[in-house]
């Protein structure tokens, strides 16, 4: 039996573990014949659906999800035409809900697996390969008839839908790791590792929110999988648990077993700010520098907003819990919030990015909520006042609170933040500008709308060129702040943001002429050094350069006391 597993991915950076998470439970099959045809959504369907038949096989199966749905359905259905008779199975997050109307709209698919697929693939294949019955197959969804497969075609009632409930791996630590199959992609830039299934939160909006109980592999088997990806070169983790600290003890341990890699791998983690025991906040305040990247779940901060999303845990916890996080200078801490959420009006949302803000959050993205299948959102969502596209990515479209322009603002708002705020050179002044005026997110997001540019690519020189005219008009305060970051940023000294820069031939002279000391910032003083002295109204700054390595930004900087 050959089994193909379309692979479509929204880049060829990305890679899905759906295929090997499944095919290491049965890798020693041998009768079974896999094979993998990858492809992302940018690419031609017909061609790939062309690759996908020279390989005739008798079984297909897709993973769908979000943004890879509709590129699957378009290969999925040319390949039925090229190869008839072929079988179709479909998983992913997609079938967390009712299967019943895509399987009558997409009647070339056989059957879909709603929920997790490691048991429930392989047992379906062997029922096939036996034809043997599938009502105890647990999670399998799928239409059947009596009737002649001619007459199928023409009378979409005659079909009965079958819906076998949800597929559980209640034993999670059993299951072979994804990093055993043949088909794990070593060459990608990171893994991802799935320690823990399930999650103890309830949050409306989550494909998660439903998923219990949460299930562990324990430290022996994880440290034994880490040895195994570090032996292949690999140094980016991310972490798939949905709560990593839902176990203050386990979370601990797991965080002295990552430090053991530090130097080697860099760890990125889903955090829950409101459920940070004193022993955990110890630990992390002890981790070397760069070893982690935290996301801290916020969503909104507002209680009844969070209530209403079914999200647990403490507002005031999760505040105390975040600013201690992004008080530690050894951990990157990333926080996000939903648009559209039930109640969240955009000025909500706004007030929230001056919070978060001034907390100190070192990245901060706002999202446009999903109204998912299979999520208590999308339940409720009539209840709720929510309108939402009912084609993927099911986005919002309108709140009882959000009009349609406003929730279009709120996305602008999270394109500014990343051109702006989440870019390293641009965050200092961006952070200054929200905190002093929370007025700035709303008028500086409407003139980059109005200049046209959030919809395109902006270098980083080009967003500070705009950021640096926008406040020479209305924040000449901030020129001076402006003009540190454009020059310690590396960019060009002739341009206007580098401010009245000028160049010092001999500083020894300059300094001992003015009577100068220096108080010097970071790099050390050189005779190979180009000097420049950039003159605020605050202070002298002296910056230098080495003449003889090709680096745009400045190696020295020094305060004249």
């Amino acid at each position: 039996m050959k089994i193909l597993w379309l692979d479509i991915n929204s880049s060829y950076s990305h890679s899905s573990v759906a295929l090997p998470a499944i095919h290491a439970q049965v890798w020693d099959k041998k009768e079974w014949d896999w094979c993998v045809v990858r492809g992302t959504i940018n690419d031609n369907p017909g061609a790939l659906a062309a690759v996908v038949a020279e390989h005739k096989p008798d079984i297909i199966s897709a993973t769908f999800w979000l943004f890879n749905h509709q590129m699957q359905i378009e290969v999925l259905s040319r390949v039925t035409a090229l190869l008839e008779g072929v079988k179709i199975i479909c998983g992913g997050p997609e079938f967390l809900g009712d299967n019943e109307d895509f399987l009558r709209r997409h009647r070339f698919v056989t059957a879909v697996v709603r929920g997790e697929g490691e048991e429930a693939l392989p047992a379906l294949l062997n029922a096939m390969e036996n034809e043997s019955p599938w009502s105890e197959i647990q999670g399998l969804c799928w239409l059947s008839s009596n009737e002649s497969r001619e007459d199928q075609r023409y009378r979409h009632d005659c079909m009965e839908y079958h819906d076998n409930g949800i597929a559980r791996v209640m034993d999670f630590a059993a299951l072979r790791y994804p990093e055993e199959s043949s088909f794990f992609k070593w060459d990608k830039p990171f893994v991802q590792m799935e320690t823990t299934r399930g999650c103890f939160n309830t949050c409306a909006f989550c494909v998660s929110g439903g998923e219990k109980p949460v299930r562990y592999q324990s430290l022996e088997q994880v440290a034994a999988r880490l040895e195994n990806i570090q032996a292949h070169g690999i140094k980016d983790i991310r972490v798939l648990d949905r709560t990593f600290n839902y176990d203050t003890v386990r979370a601990c341990e797991m965080l002295d077993l990552f430090a053991q890699y530090h130097g080697r791998m860099r760890f990125h983690l889903e955090i829950h700010p409101s459920l940070l025991s004193d022993a955990l906040k110890q630990r992390l305040a002890t981790l070397p520098k760069g070893l982690l990247h935290l996301e801290a779940g916020i969503q909104s901060l507002d209680s009844i907003v969070l209530s209403e999303s079914g999200r647990k845990g403490s507002l005031k916890s999760s505040l105390e819990g975040l600013e201690f996080l992004c008080s530690l200078d050894n951990i990157e801490v990333h926080a996000d919030l939903i648009a559209g959420l039930p109640s969240y009006t955009l000025e909500m949302l706004c007030n929230d990015i001056v919070t978060l803000v001034g907390i100190g959050v070192d990245e901060l993205q706002v999202e446009s909520l999903k109204v998912l299948p299979g999520t208590q959102m999308r339940a409720c969502a009539k209840e709720k006042g929510l309108k939402y596209s009912p084609l993927p990515p099911y986005e919002i479209l309108k709140t009882a609170v959000t009009t349609p322009h406003e929730l279009k603002t709120a996305m602008q708002v999270s394109r500014m933040l990343d051109f702006y705020y989440n870019a390293a050179a641009w965050q200092k002044v961006t952070r200054s500008l929200i905190c002093e005026d929370e007025g700035f997110v709303r008028r500086f997001t409407e003139h980059l709308q109005n200049i046209m540019v959030l919809d395109s690519p902006l270098s980083m020189e080009r967003r500070g060129v705009i950021l640096y005219e926008y406040c020479k008009k209305y924040y000449p305060n901030k020129l001076a702040d402006l003009s540190v970051a454009w020059i310690e940023a590396g960019y060009s000294l002739k341009k206007e943001p580098a401010g009245e820069i000028i160049k010092i031939k001999h500083l020894d002279a300059y300094l001992s002429d003015n009577n100068y000391q220096l108080s010097v910032q970071y790099g050390t003083l050189s005779p190979s050094h180009r000097y420049y002295l950039l003159t605020t109204p605050e202070e002298k700054i002296i910056f230098g350069y080495d003449s003889e390595v090709h680096q745009p930004s400045p190696l020295f900087k020094a305060i004249i006391l």
